[in-house]
């Protein structure tokens, strides 16, 4: 598919740079002190490490006007869309490492079966030490390796306690999607979590950024 750039006006719909930090010590330490699996990725919501490095006061009293966030990361490898999220918050994001982001529009889900075309949805090519946010209204998953064969590093801001433990819920309507504290996520029927008994709510190709071997 197509690849945008983050500096077209397109990205404007999804989010926005974050052009007014300095993010070298974050890639730094997101390259040195953070793992990176041989497979797949891993998922942290909050590091210790990452929090205790002096751009986290700023991006917690700037970005989110000073609510209480949480800073982890999202390493690995990755060339599937697999799934689409969305918190009611925006989410921060640094490249340590060239990546490609599938996002999507929350207002194209059709709320009549929570279901989204993926059709719809766009790749943006984001440089390595680039840090961005992501809108609340933006569907987005794990990141995509840019290079075949290059992991990636990314550390990921959201209000504290984002991606926690699930609330206890009847779940009907667009409760179906809950995964997780403030996560609502859709998968498509071929993926891992779709597996794991994830919402089935992604219809369509699911998107493959290049083919490997």
């Amino acid at each position: 598919m197509e690849s945008h750039n983050i500096y077209e006006k397109k990205f404007q719909n999804y989010g926005r740079i974050l052009s007014e930090y300095d993010f070298t010590e974050l890639v730094n330490t997101l390259r040195n002190h953070t793992p990176l699996p041989e497979s797949g990725f891993v998922y942290l919501s909050s590091c210790k490490e990452l929090e205790a490095l002096t751009v986290f006061p700023e991006l917690q009293n700037r970005a989110f006007g000073g609510l209480p966030m949480q800073l982890g990361y999202c390493n690995g490898y990755n060339n599937t869309l697999n799934c689409l999220e969305y918190h009611t918050c925006s989410e921060l994001c640094v490249m340590a490492e060239d990546v490609v982001l599938l996002l999507g529009q929350r207002s194209d889900i059709d709320r009549t079966d929570y279901t989204y075309d993926t059709g719809k949805a766009e790749a943006f090519f984001v440089p390595a030490g680039t840090g961005i946010e992501l809108y609340a209204t933006t569907l987005h998953y794990a990141p995509c390796n840019a290079h075949a064969g290059q992991g990636y590093h990314v550390a990921n801001g959201l209000l504290l306690g984002t991606n926690g433990q699930c609330p206890a819920l009847d779940k009907k309507g667009e409760d179906q999607l809950l995964a997780g504290c403030n996560k609502w996520l859709l998968a498509h029927p071929d993926s891992p979590e779709a597996g794991e008994g994830a919402f089935i709510g992604l219809k369509g190709q699911n998107i493959r950024i290049y083919q490997e071997g």
